[in-house]
């Protein structure tokens, strides 16, 4: 990449002018006045974003690099969409903010647009400000409709790092707030891979977890079990897409025993997979559906709960103890309304779907036949994960579960050295690009990822 001095800025690639002065300055005040999340304060050397636009990013430097992450997997319209940052100009310059009991017009069109595109009769939205709160606000929502207090939740999941969040998550984030205080209980979902189940197909997978989790229910006690609350397709956890018949299978279980299912569709929803939400591939209604990330794209922080009619009734003339000073905001609200209205009239839902289907998916089985560190590609829409290993024969990861190593080290680093932002978590890099990133551009990150697999080729025993 070229750049070019001009009056103080470097200019990469003619967008944007990077001040690289004051880049500089917001690192030094990041180390000196920031604590970060997730993160060892002593140990990090965070890289400083400039200038975002569409599917690319510029660092303090002016170096550009494809967002082949969306973030946290979360800018599903990628960055600075014209129409929704001037829908939040728009929204600023008429009312900034309003308490949530007051009606305002962006909530109310946000919810229409939401619930439009809901399952089953999912007609009711509650605010909140991301997704673990949606989640915390779930549960609390079950607890109160059954007036029972347990969770249940599954390994390898991401709910959140909020306390109830936190605890119902099942990767090692939770460990160190584990308090065996929540109510929480865990179960073991379909995953052939690295099937816990001895299976050898995916039907088998699909049977032998049901009969898990229905054993499971019957161990702890029906009538203790408020809701169960399970990602759609789990997303940080590896993007292990259900087998057939398991979540139709964890649908009609919940029904027997009468247990509240709660999808988290905070990083499935809108786009990602190629429908607007992922229990559409499965055809399962949930009780109550969690919402968050791609709903506006991150511009504003926005999260919700859709609700059922059975568990709106149950509010209707009890009072519902629970509340944000934010739920609603009209900022984030119009935020929703205009990604949302921009993802239909550019059809980048369907465009997500397309690039899973004739573009990533081709491109990553393609990996899995030249690349002997690939042990498994899976995924839907824009949402994929190359499973790296050590071993195809053994599986031996290539960085152990609930941390990284120096081979994925190398591996990351080797992308960003190439212009490429990835996802990466434990063993695997995830494929979880804009859903309306070009065919070029998604071109052009794959043939870097083919590149750093060679990389990784040379870690196999």
């Amino acid at each position: 990449m070229t750049s070019t001095i001009d009056n103080g800025l470097l200019v990469a690639d003619a967008y944007p002018a990077i001040d690289v002065a004051a880049a500089r300055r917001a690192y030094e005040l990041d180390r000196k006045h920031v604590f970060h999340s997730w993160s060892a304060q002593d140990l990090l050397d965070p890289m400083v974003i400039s200038a975002a636009q569409g599917s690319w990013v510029w660092d303090g430097e002016g170096k550009k690099y494809l967002d082949f992450s969306s973030q946290l997997v979360n800018t599903n319209i990628g960055h600075q969409h014209p129409s929704v940052v001037a829908a939040i100009a728009a929204q600023a310059a008429k009312m900034c903010t309003i308490a949530p009991s007051y009606v305002n017009e962006a909530r109310s069109e946000a919810a229409r647009l939401i619930t439009e595109r809901t399952p089953g009769e999912l007609d009711k939205v509650f605010f909140t400000n991301g997704g673990a709160d949606a989640n915390e606000h779930a549960v609390r929502m079950a607890r109160l409709h059954t007036g029972r207090a347990k969770i249940l939740s599954a390994y390898r999941s991401y709910h959140g790092g909020t306390q109830l969040a936190v605890n119902m998550t099942g990767d090692p984030r939770r460990w160190a707030n584990d308090t065996a205080s929540t109510g929480t209980v865990h179960f073991f979902p379909p995953y052939l891979y690295r099937t816990s189940f001895h299976s050898t197909t995916e039907e088998e997978e699909s049977q032998r977890a049901l009969e898990h989790l229905e054993q499971l229910i019957g161990f702890e006690g029906p009538a203790t079990i408020a809701a169960l609350v399970l990602e759609s397709i789990p997303g940080s956890a590896g993007i292990y897409i259900p087998p057939a018949g398991y979540l139709q299978g964890v649908r009609e279980l919940c029904t027997k025993y009468g247990i509240i299912f709660i999808a988290d569709e905070v990083m499935t929803g809108f786009g990602r997979t190629g429908k607007w939400f992922a229990m559409e591939h499965f055809n399962v209604v949930p009780d109550l559906m969690t919402f968050a990330k791609g709903v506006n794209s991150g511009y504003v922080p926005l999260g919700g709960v859709a609700i059922s009619p059975e568990i709106t009734a149950t509010f209707g003339k009890r009072v519902y103890p629970g509340g944000l000073t934010y739920s609603g905001h009209p900022l984030a609200t119009a935020a929703a309304v205009a990604t949302i209205n921009a993802m239909e009239t550019e059809d980048m839902v369907g465009h997500a779907a397309k690039l899973g289907a004739d573009v990533i998916g081709p491109a990553l089985a393609g990996f899995a036949e030249r690349h002997q560190s690939v042990g498994e590609v899976r995924g839907t829409g824009v949402f994929w994960a190359i499973e790296l290993v050590k071993d195809r024969k053994t599986r031996e990861p290539l960085a152990p579960y609930g941390a990284s190593s120096p081979e994925m080290n190398q591996l990351i680093a080797a992308c960003k050295t190439r212009g490429l932002l990835p996802f990466a978590n434990f063993n695997r890099i995830h494929v979880v690009p804009p859903c309306n990133i070009s065919i070029d551009d998604i071109n052009q990150g794959l043939a870097i990822l083919d590149e750093v697999l060679d990389i990784a080729d040379g870690f196999v025993q």
